[in-house]
């Protein structure tokens, strides 16, 4: 089996792929960018893709709830990933004279105290891995990459600091996706279920009244987030995500009350959750 996931090696996607499936499962494929494991799915090149999709310190990764819908991608299976993000230094640099740091745009934006209070400049790369074999390579003794004790031993860096995130309850949510088919149906006993749904009428009070569908059925939802609809400025769908299985009897009644009111709603997985 086929799986694509963001690279280089030494990354937290790696990481979390090789802890995600069994040794020998998969025939992985590294791709320099989240869009383009996404691609690589909804192009058929491989069957699976993992990629993250939400930081418990900066949030939702936008441009894979995006590329969820551009590629027709399911979701197959949630994975909770912890993160630990580490200061990675050349031998004989001292911490007192790094002047910048680089690493990729989320890590960075979970570092924000530690970088405002080093007054240091920062450096954005494609990911972890990739700034600490940058800094490996250039030798810099006044620059630091932020990234795992992985890449660390993978470069042959020094962990300076090693923990430089804002928060220590630092987790990374990524999803297993394929390629949307029949073979996904039906599903059973499954965690949760993830929907789309593009209100029928932008008004006043929309969300609301999608919202109390949910609570009237007494389903729990862990996520929303809304995303323009790219047709019309001003104009939104919403991700939502609720502890209920697409099988369950209340599921199935709450996407019909949401579609008798005119919502399109699409289902874009129904999953269980491991926590690594």
């Amino acid at each position: 089996m086929k799986v694509a996931y963001l690279g280089p090696h030494g990354s937290f996607s790696e990481e979390a792929a090789f802890k995600t499936f069994k040794n020998g499962e998969a025939d992985w494929q590294l791709c320099d960018s989240i869009l383009e494991v996404l691609e690589a799915v909804g192009d058929r090149k491989v069957e699976k893709g993992i990629v993250p999709i939400e930081n418990s310190i900066e949030g939702t990764i936008n441009i894979t709830a995006d590329g969820l819908l551009a590629n027709n991608l399911f979701i197959e299976e949630e994975v909770v990933f912890p993160v630990s993000l580490k200061l990675l230094v050349n031998e004989g640099a001292k911490v007192s004279e790094i002047r910048e740091v680089w690493s990729i745009s989320p890590a960075l934006a979970q570092c924000k105290d530690y970088i405002r209070k080093a007054a240091v400049k920062t450096k954005e790369f494609d990911s972890t891995s990739s700034a600490a074999r940058a800094l490996k390579e250039q030798g810099r003794l006044d620059a630091g990459a932020i990234a795992s004790s992985a890449a660390a031993r993978l470069f042959d860096l020094q962990i300076a600091n090693n923990s430089v995130q804002d928060n220590g309850e630092n987790h990374t949510r990524f999803i297993v996706v394929g390629k949307r088919s029949a073979e996904f149906l039906p599903f059973h006993k499954r965690d949760k279920i993830m929907l789309l749904i593009a209100p029928a009428l932008d008004q006043s009070g929309v969300l609301s009244s999608i919202l109390n569908v949910f609570s009237a059925l007494s389903i729990n939802l862990t996520w929303i987030e809304s995303r323009p609809t790219k047709k019309r400025l001003g104009t939104y769908h919403f991700f939502l995500e609720a502890e209920t299985g697409q099988d369950a009897e209340r599921t199935s009644k709450a996407l019909k009350i949401l579609r008798a009111f005119g919502h399109e709603v699409q289902v874009l997985g129904s999953y269980n959750t491991t926590r690594l």
